[in-house]
């Protein structure tokens, strides 16, 4: 359980940090929190097209080259949760530099791996390292995050994503049909430059709301003064923090995630995400396979990927720019719409031109939902268990995207393209329906 004081020095971090003017400390922030974003779709994203690869090489059924797909699905499960929880417990810093550290020396070891078995214990313990990372980045920034730009904020931070997945695209172009041994340097070449994103990190200073719930005022105090100092404050329409006298602790724990008043926010963080671990990590991970199936060429498959995975760009910053607009909530339902319609389009096309813009479409609109939906999460949820209930969202993503590859690759034989793609349809309509219904509003209020 964590100890969350209260006395009036914590509200007036709070709303230092809430009315921060946004300066080069929230920029640089963003850069390093995002470029550990970007490795983390890397390692998602070539997978892709190393699976059919080493699919041939180690002469792998349809089930074993699921499991494959779905093995950083698999660690991620237990990196999501255990980080989640830690991250409230132990800190946030902490958490972001072992996770980046678990992350590269895993994936070094699945490109020197020799056999399938080595191969997928490296692929689920690098799980175990991009979950962790992907849990704790978010909640971190938007703790420093003005209230007024939170949603752009956070926003902008999902669209490293989307460099990740374009590197990784060029990657399965360019480096791994070289050769037959040429996955393993793609892999090797996302791992490396992890080394200097952890020196990079030793400079970020620990969360200031996680610090002042630990009774370390003074060290939360001094790093928003720096910070104030670097930025400026900006005169914003929160109002100043009510005076509080000082009280008794008061016990916050995991128990209180599905326990009014925060039932409702676990259980719609919790079906959002598994709708896009389902649907998302089953059309990124699949789709260069696909593709093929529908008769396109290897490299034409590879290049048609790099298009879909352009769409992230302005998937991601577009829906960002609206979070502060029309709300995350808004912006969530809109981009779930969107994507069932490309969901239908896949399901109905047969040209390749066909085929390419509506996967373009789906990919638009699934990265554009989670900008919504990392930015939302977090404000969902107090300081005390906010890491922790993005770790059990993430985790049930992660259910989603190791449950749903298996699943594309036993039923496709069945249900076909179309199936799968209507399948999708349902998901997201779904979710679309559960942010509209239920979600609470959340534009404009203090993170605390």
């Amino acid at each position: 359980m964590n100890t969350v004081t209260k006395a009036t020095f914590m509200t007036e971090i709070s709303h230092r940090l809430d009315t921060m003017r946004f300066g080069r400390f929230h920029r640089r922030l963003l850069v390093i929190g995002g470029s550990g974003y970007a490795f983390d779709a890397m390692d998602v994203a070539i997978i892709g097209f190393v699976l059919p690869i080493v699919t041939l090489q180690w002469g792998l059924s349809g089930a074993e080259a699921g499991v494959v797909a779905g093995s950083g699905a698999i660690g991620g499960i237990f990196g999501a949760l255990l980080a989640g929880r830690l991250g409230d417990v132990l800190g946030r810093r902490a958490i972001m530099m072992w996770a980046l550290g678990i992350y590269c020396l895993a994936t070094i070891a699945s490109a020197l791996a020799f056999s399938f078995d080595l191969f997928l214990a490296a692929r689920i313990v690098a799980g175990i390292g991009t979950s962790a990372e992907s849990v704790i980045i978010a909640p971190f920034l938007a703790e420093f995050a003005p209230a007024r730009l939170r949603g752009r904020y956070t926003g902008a931070l999902t669209g490293f994503f989307s460099f990740g997945y374009i590197a990784a695209a060029l990657l399965g172009w360019l480096v791994v049909p070289m050769s037959e041994t040429s996955w393993r340097y793609a892999l090797a070449i996302t791992a490396l430059p992890i080394v200097l994103l952890l020196w990079w990190r030793r400079s970020l200073p620990e969360s200031p709301r996680w610090l002042e719930r630990q009774g370390r005022e003074p060290e939360a105090r001094a790093i928003v003064d720096a910070i104030e100092a670097e930025c400026g404050r900006d005169e914003a329409d929160l109002p100043p923090p009510p005076p509080r006298p000082a009280s008794g602790p008061e016990k916050i724990g995991i128990g209180s995630l599905f326990r009014r008043p925060l039932l409702r926010s676990t259980l719609v963080a919790v079906v959002l995400w598994g709708v896009m671990g389902c649907c998302y990590y089953a059309f990124m991970t699949w789709i260069p396979g696909l593709l093929v199936a529908r008769g396109l060429t290897l490299t034409k498959s590879f290049g048609f990927t790099i298009a879909i995975y352009g769409a992230q760009v302005p998937g991601y910053f577009s829906a960002a720019w609206a979070n502060d607009r029309i709300g995350r909530r808004n912006v969530i339902a809109a981009y779930l719409a969107l994507g069932a319609v490309g969901a239908l389009f896949l399901s109905q096309v047969q040209t390749p031109a066909g085929l390419l813009w509506a996967s373009i479409m789906l990919s638009f609109a699934l990265n554009g939902v989670y900008a919504g939906l990392y930015s939302y999460t977090p404000e969902l949820f107090p300081t005390a268990v906010r890491a922790t209930a993005q770790g059990i969202a993430t985790a049930t993503s992660r259910v989603g995207a190791m449950v749903s590859p298996i699943l594309v690759g036993a039923l496709y034989p069945v249900l076909g393209f179309g199936g799968v793609f209507a399948s999708a349809l349902v998901l997201l309509a779904t979710g679309a329906a559960t942010v509209l219904v239920f979600g609470p509003r959340t534009n404009g209020v203090a993170l605390d």
